[in-house]
């Protein structure tokens, strides 16, 4: 069991989200960077999909109340326990009574708390992701605040920790060459053209080649970004049809909307492109105001990217595992 202290208005449980129900209106919601999630899960011994602590408003802090195997993991919060500094993206023991607190990162958006055992939380249409928008799911499918009380499943590898604890080397250190860094502040996003890509001037020009900025407006549900407004050469009449996170539509005012985890199920706007999914926690990672540009992209690049992921991911597994194991083979 752990208990909420200091939280902000917008700190929630998810998991990888709740995929298959679109059909009836119901989003996938899920973590905004996924890698993150599937790194920390890795970490504390849980399936990758095990329900975590999304934190996007600081401070936040939470009490132990049993012996816990925990890491954090996408934005670095100056994480401490017991006002004792510790590192992120890296699985530490905390004992009962023992307080982690999170402060304001210098960078991102968005930090996540992995438990061993995961969040016992009820799983509500194949998920314990919180639908704030729905109402349901996660923590009564409201954000957590001070004074909840939320149980932890058995952890079974809590004894197979190093005492100095088990760390990783995060995503955009090890995959440097696959995920560029941003240029003069400005965060490169990789994209496919789509299906109403060939309504805009000169292959789309003004949308590939200008830096937009994430507007205040934006939410898990989309990001909309402020930047000299894009329209189609011709006036158009669409149905709505379904949505998916990372679509980018552009809206009769001319500015872009990326479909983010809370991404609506349908939309009637023209859809200028696609953010590749292995971009996507970049993305969620990206802070209000941050800029941005989208790199045009193939298939085959996409590709190219997902199979590195994979490859960075089953490298975590598998240190990750000899470790514990080593360690169980000593005790």
């Amino acid at each position: 069991m752990i208990e909420i202290g200091e939280s902000g208005p917008f700190n929630t449980v998810q998991d990888l989200g709740r995929p298959g129900y679109r059909d009836i209106g119901v989003s996938a919601s899920g973590a905004m960077d996924p890698l993150a999630v599937r790194i920390g899960n890795i970490l504390v011994g849980n399936d990758e999909d095990a329900a975590v602590i999304e934190v996007q408003t600081f401070p936040f802090s939470l009490r132990f109340e049993r012996r816990t195997v925990f890491a954090a993991t996408g934005a670095d919060g100056h994480l401490s326990l017991d006002g004792s500094e510790l590192i992120s993206w890296c699985a530490h023991t905390a004992e009962p009574g023992q307080v982690l607190e999170l402060k304001q990162p210098p960078r991102l958006a968005r930090s996540y708390i992995s438990l061993g055992g995961g969040l016992d939380i009820p799983v509500v249409m194949g998920s314990r992701s919180t639908s704030l928008r729905g109402g349901f799911g996660g923590n009564a499918g409201r954000p957590l605040a001070k004074g909840d009380r939320i149980a932890v499943g058995e952890d079974q590898q809590i004894s197979m920790l190093p005492a100095a604890g088990l760390a990783v080397v995060e995503p955009a250190v090890a995959m440097g060459e696959v995920f560029p860094a941003p240029v003069d502040g400005i965060l490169p996003i990789r994209a496919l053209p789509a299906g109403e890509h060939d309504l805009f001037a000169k292959d789309g020009e003004a949308f590939w080649s200008q830096t937009w900025r994430i507007s205040s407006r934006s939410d898990r549900t989309g990001y909309r970004l402020s930047g000299e407004p894009i329209t189609p050469t011709a006036s158009i009449e669409m149905r709505s049809h379904g949505v998916v996170p990372g679509v980018i539509q552009v809206p009769p005012g001319g500015e872009p909307i990326v479909q983010m985890s809370d991404a609506n199920t349908a939309g009637g706007y023209p859809k200028i492109a696609g953010v590749i999914e292995c971009d996507l926690w970049r993305l969620g990672q990206a802070r209000i105001g941050a800029r941005l540009k989208f790199v045009r992209s193939t298939h085959a690049q996409a590709r190219a990217v997902e199979q590195a992921v994979a490859r960075y991911v089953e490298d975590v597994r598998q240190t990750s595992g000899m470790v514990k194991r080593a360690l169980k083979a000593m005790a």
